[in-house]
């Protein structure tokens, strides 16, 4: 083969691929993998049954602020948390909107303070999980199952997600490199709703172990 021949066919080879990668949307944008940190310290979601409970016939959330997940609100309304060993949390603050099954979720300090053992899951499953008792100013709640410790997790929105090229329940790998405390996470799950914005979510423990606070930045690793 003649040299001239030998480029055309490198050169055709080569466009080739370009067009495969501009087709896949992956020529010409970067894959980010920049990821801030939101804390969650301990708070609650509420049934509407639940609430006039706590609170009295027909009462209703009022919105003390809005949070970085649209649609989500903290609420001006707090409750007590009462444990197995009858020790208490006050003020524990309820989130909105309401919810069709009660929610609790607290640190692993916060369980072992009040005398619980709730599992590590993610939001929603809460089957067979701690037993906890709520106390408003109206009434006292008590619940079979519901309180547990929140898994590590990335919001995403689903536009999101396909920049960052993640789908929903994914596992993924989370550098902490800024920080006193740097570490790897392991498995962090990924949670894709058209309601979320990119956003990695820990509990006050893993947030002062690893020495990061709201709005720190981590990195996304690619597996």
């Amino acid at each position: 083969m003649q040299d001239d021949e030998l480029i055309q066919l490198i050169t055709r080879e080569v466009v080739k691929e370009i067009l495969k990668l501009s087709e896949s949307g992956n020529i010409g944008a970067e894959i980010p993998d920049q990821i801030r940190v939101g804390v969650s310290a301990r708070h609650l979601h509420v049934t509407k049954d639940a609430l006039e409970a706590l609170f009295g016939a027909g009462y209703q959330l009022t919105k003390r602020n809005d949070l970085s997940m649209r649609k989500e609100f903290a609420a001006n309304e707090t409750v007590t948390l009462v444990g197995a060993n009858g020790r208490k949390l006050e003020r524990v603050r309820i989130l909105g909107p309401l919810r069709s099954v009660c929610q609790i979720e607290l640190s692993a300090t916060d369980a072992r303070y009040l005398g619980l053992a709730p599992p590590v899951r993610e939001s929603g499953n809460v089957a067979g999980s701690a037993p906890i008792t709520l106390v408003g100013p109206k009434g006292t709640l008590r619940l079979s199952e519901g309180c547990i410790i929140a898994n590590r997790h990335i919001h995403f929105s689903p536009a999101e997600a396909k920049r960052y090229q993640v789908a929903h329940n994914q596992k993924v790998d989370v550098l902490v490199e800024h920080s006193a405390k740097p570490a790897i996470l392991l498995d962090v799950q990924v949670r894709v709703k058209d309601t979320y914005t990119v956003e990695m979510h820990l509990d006050t423990d893993d947030a002062n172990a690893l020495g990061l606070k709201t709005g720190d930045i981590v990195k996304l690793l690619r597996k």
